[in-house]
This record gives C-alpha cells, structure tokens and sequence, in this order.
C-alpha cells in the first residue's frame, strides 16, 4: 500500500498534468493550421499514453488539425509543443467528426492489419482523414455504418501482429506528406 506522503505526490503530479492541460487548451484555441490539408482523427485512445506523441508528429509534419474523440485531458510535455500549436477539436462521439470533416470534403482511411490496400500503393487525395483507434480495442464505430472508409495496411515483416499507434500515426504522416510533396 503507497504511504501517505507517494499518494500526496501523485495527486500533486496529476494536479500539475492537469494545469498544463489547460494551459495548453488555451493556447490551442490560437493555433493555425499547418501547412497540409490532411487530419488526424484520434478515436478514444488511452489519453495520456500516445495521444501527445502525435500532436508531435502531426506539428512536424504539419497537420491541418487533429480531431479527438471522447479523450480526456493528458500530459502535453511529450509532445513538445505540438498541443498549442496544432488546431485540436473535441467531440464526444465519432459521428459529429466524421459528419463534419464529410462536409468538408475530407476521404476516410483506418489502418487494419489484414487490409488489401497498402499505404504506399493508395494515392491519397489532399484531403485525406486518418482514423487511429483506441490501442486495444481499435476503433469504436461500426463500420458499416460507414460504407466509404477505407483502410490500408503498413506492411509487416515480423511476428509481432502491430505497430504502436503513435509509431503508426507518423508513419503515415509521413507518407502523405512523401506523396504531396514528391507528387506521387
């Protein structure tokens, strides 16, 4: 059982997270977009393990914005200034961002190990939303309430059946922007 004096120390440190959130959603409400037309979609992941990690990724390489659904206040410091300085919006349930980044203009894209379309052969198209599901249990809507999602694989040579969602995330930052800026 943790003593008096760890308890204290960890509702000090969660008090302390919890401030630099705030602080950060405050300057969050001044950021502009980055320089691509592509969103990170971040559909109820574990808040404080890898959602900071891709604010950072998605700030290099210069995300439109990042939508987080059902996500609760996490520790910006991994992310190195990436929380103010991509536009982040909230919502509660997947369908609101799916309906709004729709109107927009945007195509849908999940990551499924077992899909036939690999990242590098898809053309993605300027406007391009990237689904990332909860590490575990993935993604949370039904899929085929949503017939026009695609998804596309990371090919993978090892035993291990999938890569850390963060890791993936930048991958595929990566290769949208590859794609833009090579023009292929």
């Amino acid at each position: 059982m943790a003593s008096r004096s760890e308890r204290n120390k960890r509702r000090q440190s969660r008090a302390q997270v919890l401030e630099r959130y705030e602080k950060h959603r405050r300057r969050n409400l001044l950021a502009e977009p980055g320089t691509h037309q592509f969103v990170v979609v971040l559909d109820r992941l574990k808040a404080g393990f890898n959602v900071p990690k891709i604010f950072r990724s998605a700030e290099i390489f210069g995300a439109h914005e990042i939508h987080l659904i059902d996500i609760g206040p996490f520790d910006p410091a991994p992310a190195k200034g990436g929380v103010k300085n991509v536009p982040a919006r909230f919502h509660d349930q997947f369908d609101d961002c799916y309906q709004q980044l729709k109107e927009r203009g945007y195509t849908f894209f999940t990551l499924e190990a077992n899909s036939n379309q690999m990242l590098w052969e898809a053309q993605l198209p300027e406007k391009s939303a990237f689904i990332f599901g909860h590490e575990e249990m993935g993604i949370c809507f039904d899929k085929k309430l949503y017939p026009d999602i695609q998804t596309l694989a990371v090919p993978q040579f090892g035993k291990i059946e999938s890569l850390n969602v963060s890791v993936a995330a930048s991958i595929v930052m990566y290769e949208y922007v590859r794609q833009v800026e090579c023009g292929n």
